[in-house]
């Protein structure tokens, strides 16, 4: 049987993507992931950019490429095949600039909400977040576009999952 709830979340979810897409300052959602994600982890490579944003190799090539091109990446000094991929000031700039908009999107919805309702709002968001996590890739993908300085490793439900998930598997 279907749910009311699940159809109401869908609808969330819409409106979710729909004030966001707007945040993302002309970018396409895989290369704002990729600024974000080098924000806070500048030199990944493109291999690893690829499986946490979810395009293949070739995309990935030429989304960096793009990015490149506008000033926003910078290509590190190689490590035989490797080379770590940095921000430019002007991409820190933007990343910057993408995540304000999107958190202020996004708290605008959350401002139907008095403060005890948020409180209870968020505690729910942690429960559901936490038991849909599978795994630290999984984390990684879906936490691609997050400000990681507001939720970092201790309170994030997602990475603390991720960690717990890990533990137990070291522990078999």
């Amino acid at each position: 049987m279907q749910s009311l709830e699940a159809n109401k979340l869908g609808a969330l979810g819409a409106m979710i993507r729909e004030r966001t897409e707007t945040s993302l300052v002309g970018l396409s959602h895989s290369a704002a992931a990729v600024l974000s994600m080098l924000h806070f982890k500048p030199g990944l490579t493109t291999t690893e950019l690829a499986d946490i944003v979810g395009v293949s190799q070739p995309n990935a090539v030429r989304l960096i490429d793009g990015l490149e091109r506008q000033a926003l990446i910078e290509r590190g000094k190689s490590k035989g095949r490797i080379t770590p991929l940095m921000l430019t000031e002007l991409g820190h700039a933007r990343v910057k600039e993408l995540h304000a908009l999107r958190l202020a999107a996004l708290d605008d919805l959350l401002s139907a909400l008095q403060a005890d309702e948020r409180r209870h709002f968020a505690s729910m968001l942690d429960t559901i977040l936490a038991n849909a996590t599978t795994s630290r890739a999984f984390a990684k993908t879906t936490c691609r576009l997050c400000e990681h300085n507001l939720c970092g490793p201790e309170v994030c439900p997602i990475g603390c999952r991720a960690t717990e998930i890990e533990r137990k598997e070291y522990q078999e």
